[in-house]
């Protein structure tokens, strides 16, 4: 039931990785009327629903517990699957935390599914974090939902100037921040001190470079066996996040002889902060979380400061150093206007406003469009005239037709796949995995020869 004639949110997150189902329910969480003060619905009166797309990065039940977030309800579905449910189902939030295909496949299944009805979800999409690459393709393709979150002033500028300047409706951007900033501001004194490389999947991606980070870590243990030197990990091997990691650091590891305080860990990323002197990363989102908490931290710039590894997003933040510096003590000063302009830090001498507001501006929305009569169908800027040679066959890739409904021969929502079927996925995706992390990179090398 809508949220205006109920105390009763119901919420639905779909999403197609370990990282976006992080991002999306505390999204979900963050922006409900129900965590505004002035709100007559409290948290305990929200129902999150879950649902993970199936695909090549569906998180584990381990990937599940790190996030630390608890659904009401949680189940693994495809595109048309989701599509059906949300003909059945009535919610009054749904938050899309997919990759930008995802989202525009949804967007058009959805316009479909719901043609004639006024009454129907809020649906936001956003980003999981920095947005580096690909602003104007991934903008477009999430274009069409009621909002559109940007995690920082500098984003929602840059959002909305794609948008106008495509002719495309850009009311739907919406300032935010990430979702999960906090913990406890940092304060020194860690005892040993502590120093953290927060690893990527998928930066950078060379074995060559991978092993240049690792050597350099284990080297900066050795020359400071007084701290402890962590290299935190986000998946297994075996497991995968949003993006595909071909070389996992742990592998790498296990051919060198490491010291006695190098280690490897896992966990949520916000419990390793709490222990972390100083930060190291190339590009991580981890940066923003520990400049919010005002940790020491460190953009590498051994590799070179590229947008293939993401580091140019933080020209400018004062926090690019390379392990030479380190290694001999610096200790960065970040930029206080940069960082405020990242939506971190806020409520600094720079931030012009409180962390724990952030969030207003979407409720204000959120709150505004339930209360209204109805809702306008959803109009994604791409359409087949728009994009006749593009949009096709991102639909195609979610069993969808241009038009946004099935296409023959897509699984039913009502059928739960059979044991066999069960253990033939599992398996093709255990294939999927061993594929990108054994055999793929033996043949690029034998190609190299």
């Amino acid at each position: 039931m809508p949220a205006s004639t109920t105390k009763f949110l119901r919420v639905a997150v779909l999403a197609d990785s370990d990282t976006r189902w992080k991002w999306g329910s505390l999204t979900a969480n963050r922006i409900s009327p129900a965590e505004s003060s002035n709100s007559d619905i409290q948290e305990s009166d929200i129902r999150l629903d879950g649902y993970l797309l199936r695909g090549r990065a569906t998180p584990t039940a381990r990937q599940l517990e790190e996030v630390g977030v608890r659904a009401d309800s949680l189940r693994e579905v495809t595109a048309v699957e989701f599509l059906r449910a949300m003909e059945r189902e009535e919610y009054d939030l749904l938050v899309l935390a997919l990759v930008g295909g995802g989202v525009q496949a949804i967007l058009h299944g959805l316009a479909h599914a719901w043609k004639g009805r006024t009454k129907r979800p809020v649906v936001v999409t956003g980003y999981v974090g920095v947005v580096y690459e690909k602003l104007a393709d991934g903008l477009l393709l999430r274009h069409g939902a009621d909002l559109v979150l940007a995690n920082s002033r500098q984003d929602a500028d840059r959002f909305r100037a794609v948008y106008e300047g495509v002719g495309a409706d850009a009311s739907s951007v919406t300032e935010v921040a990430l979702p999960f900033l906090g913990g406890k501001p940092y304060v020194g004194g860690q005892d040993p001190y502590t120093v953290v490389f927060a690893a990527q999947p998928s930066v950078p991606e060379s074995r060559k470079d991978r092993t240049y980070l690792l050597d350099r870590l284990i080297q900066h243990a050795r020359l400071h066996p007084d701290r402890e030197v962590l290299l935190k990990l986000r998946s297994k091997p075996g497991e995968h996040t949003t993006h595909i990691e071909e070389l996992p650091y742990q592998k790498l590891a296990q051919k060198t002889d490491l010291p006695a305080n190098f280690r490897l860990v896992y966990g949520h990323m916000g419990e390793v902060l709490d222990r972390t002197d100083l930060l190291v990363t190339i590009s991580s989102t981890a940066a923003l979380e520990s400049l919010h908490r005002r940790i020491p931290t460190v953009v590498l710039s051994d590799l070179g400061v590229r947008e293939a590894l993401g580091n140019h997003h933080f020209v400018g933040s004062g926090c690019l150093a390379s392990w030479d510096q380190l290694d001999t003590g610096h200790e960065p000063t970040p930029d206080p206007a940069w960082v405020a302009r990242q939506g971190v830090a806020a409520g600094g001498p720079s931030g012009g406003g409180s962390y724990e507001t952030a969030f207003d501006a979407a409720r204000a929305r959120i709150t505004e469009l339930l209360a209204g009569p109805g809702l306008a169908p959803l109009t994604p800027y791409y359409t087949p005239v728009t994009a006749p040679g593009y949009l096709p066959g991102i639909l195609a890739r979610h069993h969808l037709a241009p038009d946004g409904s099935p296409l023959p021969g897509a699984p039913a929502a009502d059928k739960a796949p059979s044991p066999v079927r069960q253990i033939v996925r599992r398996a093709a995706r255990g294939a999927y995995r061993h594929g990108v992390q054994r055999v793929a990179p033996v043949i690029r090398r034998m190609g190299e020869l």
